[in-house]
């Protein structure tokens, strides 16, 4: 369900503001965002699609309605909540929008191998792995270690600093 829910962008920080009760219109939800209008309306058709969010009945207008969380879409909202907190500098929440980060970081509580974090999610390719891993190494929210103590040597990947507050965001609700 992780990996559905961050593969748009937005859809993390929209239930966090709808946690934080933030109106469900849409122009109060955009404005708190700072979305693109396209971007953010395939977060919220998203979050529709995976039954968290739907349309309050009797309330909004047919063009601009109003949301509300569905009794799934509220546990994952407070999931989401903690997990925005977490980041509260604009500047790595670049990186918390991407697809693979948040998944990757609820993976990696112990130390993993390539292998058993691409096990772990299974749609991901080699190269989006790889890529999403070199970027959380250089945020420093991931730890890359070689273990040499067996014949081959082989890199580990461990949530560290700021990687770890998300994994423990996401855990709490396991």
């Amino acid at each position: 369900m992780l990996v559905k829910l961050t593969s748009r962008a937005w859809s993390l920080q929209v239930l966090a503001l709808l946690h934080a009760g933030v109106p469900g219109r849409q122009a109060p939800l955009l404005a708190a965002t700072s979305a693109s209008r396209t971007s953010f309306a395939s977060s919220l058709e998203h979050l529709v699609q995976l039954r968290l969010l739907e349309r309050n009945p009797g309330h909004g207008h047919p063009l601009r309605p109003e949301f509300r969380l569905t009794p799934n879409g509220i546990k994952a909202a407070e999931t989401a909540g903690r997990i925005v907190n977490a980041v509260p500098d604009d500047g790595e929440f670049a990186l918390l929008r991407r697809s693979w980060t948040v998944p990757i970081l609820a993976l990696t509580d112990t130390p993993q191998r390539f292998s058993s974090i691409k096990l772990g999610l299974a749609t991901i390719t080699d190269r989006a792995l790889s890529t999403s891993l070199h970027r959380l190494e250089a945020r420093a929210w991931l730890q890359r270690d070689i273990d040499t103590s067996r014949r081959a040597p082989f890199p580990t990947y461990l949530a560290v600093n700021r990687g770890i507050e998300i994994n423990r965001a996401i855990d709490l609700t396991a």
